[in-house]
């Protein structure tokens, strides 16, 4: 999910190819926190391809000498390489002094990677089928056990892109420390100009249709062509990636044995933009014959202003549908990054856990223990990728009895 952002980036950007780093962060400034901008965009500066989010694409200027900036030592990244880049530093330098969210510049990180160990690959490869076409990149951990992999479907969020995501969740190296397949579908701008995942489409709602029937399918292909184990498929996603990952456990609970949602909206909370940004900012209503019939744990921020905490607890609330008599535990905690958090875990009357959720009070629309490396993430914890891995792992889903995990496979 984005905000706004005001046009005045595109000011920002003319400054920064200036050279006038030290203007283009109190611009920066002023705008996040909601000042008005000294000087409007100039008829020399370069237009704003869409005023609700940011993606500058300008030549990279030729090399100045610099000071060295403050990430000049993070592995993977290569500091100084664009003027988005340099954006994405400013506006990072700016919340860090109370400058407020930065929730239209998650273009900037698009190209981000990270080392990879020796033997690991992390390939691009493409699923197409009638509703649609979509890339998507795959983690082969170096730690191949002789047995299939658990493979875990991560479904970015909006303006988010496969890299940014993986570098931001740290998913593929708790995948290399577990011997996992990671896979991690990219939404193309041609679907949604924010890239976002359309979870709030009736269309892209329903089993073998729209998005769904795109994500289910390759994954199918992934078990079809890699070394994964069918009984050990999971999904997750954050934000509108946590909506559709709502949805794919409700659509696919033979193909998928267990769901992570962080900071996402219940399956039903809209059917169309105006309810979903209804839904966003206040919870919305969801579909009542809807259950998510796989264990699903459920991460979301108290503070999070951009898709309301309720989102959160509806989701838990359709994950325990279908288990009567589950009995609910709470515990409370805090991370040594300073975050609070309640966790309350669903068990069914067999002992067997069917929902862990999730409350990270003071936290906001940001993906909890992830890396400043990636957008979206608020390292003060608790760490949602290592508990959702662990949570997966205790899940697992027996197979058909052809054979077969999913019938369709």
């Amino acid at each position: 999910m984005t905000n706004p952002l005001p046009t005045g980036m595109a000011e920002a950007a003319r400054l920064t190819r200036a050279g006038k780093l030290a203007d283009a962060t109190s611009l920066i400034r002023r705008m996040l926190t909601g000042e008005p901008a000294s000087s409007p965009p100039t008829a020399q500066s370069p237009p704003v391809i869409d005023a609700e989010y940011v993606t500058v694409d300008a030549p990279t200027p030729k090399p100045q000498p610099q000071p060295a900036p403050s990430n000049a030592g993070r592995p993977g990244r290569t500091p100084g390489t664009g003027l988005g880049e340099t954006l994405r530093r400013l506006a990072t330098q700016v919340r860090a002094h109370g400058g407020g969210g930065l929730s239209g510049l998650g273009e900037a990180a698009h190209g981000v990677t990270e080392p990879l160990p020796e033997g690991a690959s992390f390939e691009t490869f493409t699923y197409a089928n009638a509703a649609g076409t979509r890339s998507y990149k795959l983690y082969v951990p170096a730690n191949r056990p002789a047995t299939p992999l658990p493979l875990v479907v991560m479904l970015h969020g909006c303006t988010q892109s496969p890299e940014d995501f993986a570098a931001g969740t740290r998913m593929n190296a708790l995948a290399e420390e577990h011997g996992c397949l990671v896979a991690y579908p990219e939404q193309p701008s041609s679907a949604n100009p924010n890239r976002c995942w359309n979870w709030f489409n009736p269309q892209d709602q329903q089993r073998e249709q729209g998005e769904p029937s795109i994500l289910a399918g390759l994954t199918r292909q992934i078990l079809r062509d890699h070394p994964a184990d069918p009984s050990r498929v999971y999904v997750a996603g954050l934000s509108a990636g946590g909506a559709t990952a709502a949805v794919l456990a409700a659509a696919y609970p033979d193909l998928f044995a267990a769901a992570g949602v962080h900071s996402g909206l219940p399956v039903g909370a809209a059917r169309d933009i105006p309810s979903a940004f209804a839904a966003m900012r206040q919870g919305g209503g969801s579909d009542a014959q809807t259950i998510l019939a796989i264990p699903t744990i459920v991460f979301h921020g108290d503070t999070d202003s951009t898709v309301n905490a309720s989102n959160g607890d509806a989701v838990a609330a359709q994950s325990t549908a279908s288990t009567a008599g589950a009995r609910a535990t709470k515990h409370r905690g805090e991370t040594s990054g300073g975050h609070a958090y309640s966790r309350v875990v669903h068990t069914a009357p067999s002992g067997a856990t069917v929902c862990e959720h999730w409350t990270i009070h003071g936290a906001g629309h940001a993906w909890a223990g992830g890396s400043p490396s990636g957008t979206y993430t608020d390292p003060r914890g608790p760490d949602a990728s290592r508990e959702m891995l662990r949570f997966f792992l205790d899940h697992g889903r027996a197979p058909q009895p052809d054979g077969r995990r999913d019938p369709q496979a």
